[in-house]
């Protein structure tokens, strides 16, 4: 006999997953990841007898429930659901599934839609920090055609303006966790920050690399994966995230002079697999601190001007585009916001079903 749950189906950013009302979901937190792993098809490399997308981009879960918490419209749990491993991981967030939250919220009656635009504001439990979304919704629904367009997605789509406030140090405790904007590592200089997404930022040429290389030449790669690995496990302990071997921060991302004109060019490890694009607030946390002195990337990145800057983090497929806003005080390093626009589509409404375990 089979289970069944409603859930909904979203591209949200340069990812796909799906979405579930939180009280939609088995309560106990064994049977709630059991359900997950068997309705995405995990453990598979292609997740046949799933919905899953065989990919960590397409294996993804949003949990979403109204917020009790003052100013907050709902919260919003992010699941990373390993592809060929029986585990999730709830250890980080994502930035481009948030991009789908809001409409969900809206679509399930979570929040009410107004004339035009509607904002949602969003507790993202990961990293128990705050996004703001503004929605288009016009006649009180949910837009999803439009003009803008974001790499790594075909074709254009309603804009969503994200601005997150208050992410950094939300998973490490502070921006950049070690108190340095640069550290050693295996005698390799590297940089440890956490902008809303733990990441660790290393030079390509320090790696004998140039930064542009082929998503599959590095996934071929083994002792390159092999050294990035090793230094992964030891920046853990060192960003407050303790043993990391099984969970999927830190990222861990390469960092080159930019190609195209941008800010800085990426090359992101997830941990394992190279993403095609580059996350959300893996970006957030790469554009603030290349643009911090003395940080890894900071003496070849092209910074804007202006205490409000709009950076290009360049990746595989285009590059994402980051605001942030500078405090006015200069001896503070985390920004006073940090904004990035998203597209979303509902893809897919209906019931996922599964069978339980015995």
């Amino acid at each position: 006999m089979q289970n069944t749950i409603p859930c909904m189906l979203f591209r949200g950013g340069t990812s796909k997953g799906t979405y579930y009302l939180d009280a939609d979901l088995p309560a106990d937190p064994v049977a709630r990841e059991e359900a997950l792993l068997r309705i995405m098809g995990s453990p598979d490399i292609r997740q046949i007898d799933g919905v899953g997308g065989a990919h960590p981009l397409t294996s993804k879960v949003a949990i979403v429930k109204k917020s009790e918490r003052e100013g907050i419209d709902v919260d919003y749990l992010f699941v990373q659901v390993v592809v060929d491993e029986a585990r999730t991981s709830t250890a980080q967030n994502c930035g481009n599934i948030l991009a789908g939250v809001g409409p969900f919220a809206i679509e399930n009656g979570l929040v009410d839609a107004q004339d035009d635009e509607t904002v949602v504001s969003v507790f993202m439990e990961n990293t128990e920090s705050i996004a703001r979304q503004r929605i288009l919704t016009p006649g009180k629904k949910v837009q999803y055609d439009g003009e803008a367009s974001i790499d790594g997605v075909p074709g254009t789509h309603a804009p969503i303006m994200i601005e997150f406030v208050g992410v950094a140090g939300s998973s490490c405790g502070s921006l950049f966790p070690t108190g340095n904007a640069a550290d050693e590592i295996d005698g390799l200089p590297v940089t440890m920050v956490d902008n809303g997404m733990p990441v660790v930022m290393i030079a390509a040429q320090s790696l004998g690399l140039q930064g542009d290389e082929a998503i599959e030449a590095l996934e071929n790669n083994q002792a390159l994966k092999d050294k990035i690995e090793a230094i992964r496990l030891k920046t853990g302990p060192m960003m407050n995230l303790g043993d990391v071997k099984e969970k999927t921060v830190p990222k861990m991302t390469i960092v080159s002079p930019p190609k195209n004109g941008g800010l800085i060019n990426t090359r992101s490890f997830i941990p394992h697999r190279v993403h095609d694009a580059v996350g959300v607030l893996a970006a957030a946390s790469v554009a603030v601190a290349a643009t911090t002195e003395g940080a890894v990337g900071f003496e070849f990145a092209l910074i804007p001007e202006g205490d409000r800057k709009l950076c290009y983090v360049e990746h595989p497929t285009g590059a994402l585009a980051v605001e942030i806003e500078r405090s006015d005080d200069p001896k503070e390093l985390a920004p006073k916001s940090t904004a990035i626009m998203r597209t979303a589509r509902l893809l897919m409404s209906g019931n996922a079903y599964y069978i339980p375990a015995e």
